[in-house]
């Protein structure tokens, strides 16, 4: 496996593969790689020749007070993961390199970036839209693979490849969850031995919530009250968003649910001791097919990875 750290070295791998009619996959990761991102590469492999996974913690989707100098960085073991998924090559670029001195051209995906994380994260998804193409640009995929634990991201991510016309499939791969049913994630690791149990609070929403769509319930402020109270159960969490939103367009669902609906959560738990941020947030998310089956649980166990 390789490691490439410049985008016009990779923009050349990719214009030779190209011409030889191979078709390229591209998982983009910030790193700390556990179950759920090894989950889409397999996927990558599944729809292309070559997958390549970006390694990139983006400092541009970080607001002044979260956590950027504490996010994980575990590059060894990130490269032995590839390794052992058999990854063609790590695009690895530095900060420099996207970001040189005097840049000033940004990406914007006006409304699907304001509601949810976007109205407590204003600059977040400025830097998530600006990455990816940059992205795109250097490694000129056919397909990329996203998880869809990010949903928000996953539909501006989606919205912006239409809308700047990149010749790009974008792939959503179901949320890998934890043998507990907790969401996979690299901050997961930041949770104390009271705060995780708490945790499944999430899920426990989630399901509830479907449960009382499939018998019937169509009212949101009933719905509310069942989330409400499942992750009430979670006595150190605070909520940053319980809601109820159309799938596509993210515009809230206020009164009756008159078809597929998501339920986007998201929460605060505090992290004690002085060794990494001051409290960590996790979120999860469903869409609620009124009337349909249930929807299957994808779990993973942890396996391979340090962080996983």
């Amino acid at each position: 496996m390789e490691v490439v750290r410049h985008a016009k070295e990779l923009q050349h791998r990719a214009d030779e593969l190209r011409a030889a009619g191979r078709r390229v996959a591209l998982v983009p990761t910030m790193g700390a790689l556990h179950e759920g991102h090894l989950e889409l590469v397999r996927e990558a492999r599944r729809k292309a020749d070559v997958v390549w996974v970006s390694i990139f913690v983006n400092p541009t989707q970080f607001g002044p007070n979260e956590d950027l100098t504490s996010y994980p960085r575990t590059f060894e073991e990130d490269c032995s993961a590839c390794t052992w998924e058999g990854v063609d090559l790590v695009f690895a670029p530095n900060p420099e390199e996207f970001y040189p001195e005097g840049c000033q051209t940004w990406v914007e995906v006006s409304e699907l970036s304001q509601p949810l994380c976007g109205a407590t994260r204003p600059t977040h998804f400025r830097g998530v839209s600006t990455i990816v193409p940059k992205l795109f640009l250097a490694a000129k995929p056919h397909i990329a693979v996203f998880g869809e634990k990010d949903f928000q991201q996953l539909a501006i991510i989606r919205r912006l490849t239409r809308d700047l016309c990149f010749d790009v499939e974008i792939i959503g791969v179901p949320t890998v969850r934890e043998s507990d049913g907790v969401a996979l994630s690299s901050r997961n690791k930041w949770l104390d031995g009271k705060r995780r149990p708490q945790a499944t609070a999430l899920l426990h929403a989630l399901d509830a919530a479907e449960l009382a769509v499939r018998a019937g319930v169509k009212e949101v402020f009933q719905l509310d009250e069942i989330v409400a109270k499942e992750l009430a159960m979670a006595k150190d969490a605070q909520v940053d968003y319980a809601e109820f939103r159309d799938p596509e367009t993210l515009e809230p669902i206020l009164h009756e649910l008159n078809g597929p609906v998501l339920l986007a959560l998201a929460v605060f738990f505090p992290v004690p001791g002085d060794k990494g941020p001051d409290r960590v947030r996790l979120i999860d998310n469903r869409v609620l097919p009124a009337g349909a089956a249930r929807i299957p649980r994808n779990t993973k166990s942890n396996t391979r990875s340090t962080n996983r």
